[in-house]
């Protein structure tokens, strides 16, 4: 991955969950991630690209990641994520 922003496909913008609420990660649409971890806002930064179902990250601090969304739950290395629903 070469760390180039591509535009994200949208069926992975949102934010994303762990079952405990301890991990948010917000993938948005011009394909930069945010992570939250605990109190800690943006724990973790960078860029994603999708490919099919899976996602390669590349954070601003240089190391990789990937993960890949299966029944609509993003199995991100040893975490599982939700959608979090929006509220109305």
């Amino acid at each position: 991955m070469t760390g180039q922003r591509v535009k994200a496909h949208a069926d992975v913008v949102g934010m994303w969950v762990t079952a405990d609420g301890h991990i948010r990660q917000e993938l948005r649409a011009d394909g930069r991630y945010d992570e939250a971890r605990g109190g800690r806002r943006s724990a973790y930064t960078g860029c994603y690209t999708v490919t099919g179902s899976h996602i390669d990250y590349l954070d601003d601090s240089g190391f990789t990641a990937t993960g890949d969304i299966r029944d609509g739950v993003l199995y991100h290395e040893h975490l599982v994520l939700r959608r979090e629903e929006k509220q109305a």
